[in-house]
């Protein structure tokens, strides 16, 4: 899907805004010890071999609720005054961060109360209480997640809570720069590149403000799912925008809208953002899984697919990808084999309009098909008072160059067919 962006989404402002200090993310990590895994940087043979580069892999996959997210949400927790813990905390989450507030509560024994859209994945609700225990309450409200954080503001309002934001907060982008203290603590080499994934901003303000100060060299590099560019748009246009819509999909990195603190980090700490088809997240993520045994949710594998995007400027220097987290929904395979098969070209959908006689399926089969292509999707109701009759048809090929000359085949049969990979409104209504 396009990204789209909203008009008049402007917010001027003449306060200054309080950066990120080296000096409080090293309090952060005082605290977060024994609460947050400090987990392992290491090598990645195959990743190395194949860009020519020697590329390590930031592992917040193995993080204990499986993403970096408790860094920021603890770290904030811990600067609230013991009044406020007192009257509760409260956040608006359908994924990672939801599960980091949870666990911080019940390390800190706070009552905390999580407002998460109707439609979030039972898994995921589990996970939240499962992390959470007796000091969490999910409140399931509404249909988007827009619902869930107006609900949650309106209970902040009335409670007298206090909200932690997921992304545009001090504390947070401090905690979250613990990852980053980290990975310059454990790197016993010079660092040239450091590749984060891009949602609010969060991680990526937290982890350039550790590097900008202990390792200013170091090219740090933003990534974006290239269906929900909020940051790079906000870049381009030198202030925080709105974007209209957005997909969805590399949920854990997309938003409509960046944080007016974390683009001000970002702007300036950050060398620049790339952007990422959502098809090539998915091949990444089944590369992890197949080759490395790595499970990684879409967000977490942005900036390994990265590397194929920046594979020139990378040669023979020391990459770091820091992988965000492991949240994958298993029902979600399905989906991310499809979406890796199409942005690959294996995987071609057609309405073909058959001649209503008997045969005419058996000659697509003989004469159309290669050897190794196979229909996956095959849909016809005969009609009775037509010449031909529409078949929706799905193929797969072995091969991206088989493509062309399938569709070689297809005309020298004479067919009537339309293709649908490129009719994206109609592909999605049918497919």
């Amino acid at each position: 899907m396009k990204s789209k962006m909203s008009t008049g989404t402007v917010v001027e402002t003449d306060k200054q805004i309080p950066f990120p200090e080296v000096d409080n993310i090293y309090l952060a990590a005082e605290r977060l010890r024994g609460v947050a895994t400090h987990t392992p940087l290491q090598e990645n043979l195959h990743l190395s071999e194949k860009y020519g580069a020697n590329v390590f892999l930031k592992r917040e996959d193995l993080q204990v609720v499986r993403s970096y997210k408790i860094r920021g949400a603890y770290n904030k927790m811990c600067s609230l005054p013991k009044e406020a813990l007192d009257k509760g905390v409260v956040c608006a989450s359908a994924g990672n961060h939801a599960q980091g507030l949870a666990y911080a509560c019940r390390k800190m024994g706070v009552k905390g109360t999580i407002f998460m859209p109707t439609t979030t994945p039972a898994q995921k609700v589990r996970q939240v209480r499962m992390f959470g225990k007796e000091y969490v309450e999910v409140v399931l409200i509404g249909d988007t997640y827009d619902d869930a954080y107006h609900a949650a503001i309106e209970y902040v309002n009335t409670q007298d809570s206090t909200f932690v934001h997921p992304f545009d907060d001090l504390q947070v982008i401090e905690g979250q720069g613990t990852v980053g203290l980290e990975i310059f603590k454990d790197a016993d080499f010079k660092i040239d590149y450091l590749l984060m994934a891009i949602g609010g901003g969060g991680l990526a303000s937290g982890v350039s403000t550790i590097f900008r100060q202990l390792s200013p060299k170091t090219k740090l590099i933003g990534v974006e799912p290239l269906g929900s560019p909020s940051m790079q748009v906000a870049l381009e246009t030198g202030h925080v925008v709105t974007l209209d819509e957005i997909d969805k999909f590399v949920d854990g990195a997309a938003v409509k809208r960046v944080g007016e603190l974390t683009f001000e980090v970002c702007r300036r700490y950050l060398e620049k953002v790339v952007l990422i088809p959502e098809g090539k997240v998915c091949t990444t993520i089944l590369q992890l899984y197949n080759e490395e045994a790595i499970v990684a949710e879409p967000a977490g594998a942005l900036t390994i697919a990265a590397l194929d995007f920046l594979k020139e400027e990378i040669k023979g220097k020391n990459v770091v990808c820091l992988v965000g987290g492991g949240n994958n929904d298993i029902t979600r395979t399905e989906e991310i084999k499809e979406r890796s098969l199409l942005y690959e070209g294996l995987k071609h959908y057609f309405i073909v309009r058959f001649p209503q006689r008997a045969g005419a399926f058996r000659e697509f089969l003989n004469d159309v098909l290669g050897p190794t292509d196979d229909i996956t999707l095959f849909e016809y109701s005969k009609k009775t008072n037509r010449e031909r009759g529409p078949a929706l048809v799905g193929i797969e090929l072995k091969h991206k160059s088989d493509f062309e000359p399938l569709l070689d085949r297809m005309r020298s049969l004479k067919l009537q067919f339309e293709y649908l990979n490129d009719k994206p409104d109609l592909f999605e209504f049918l497919i």
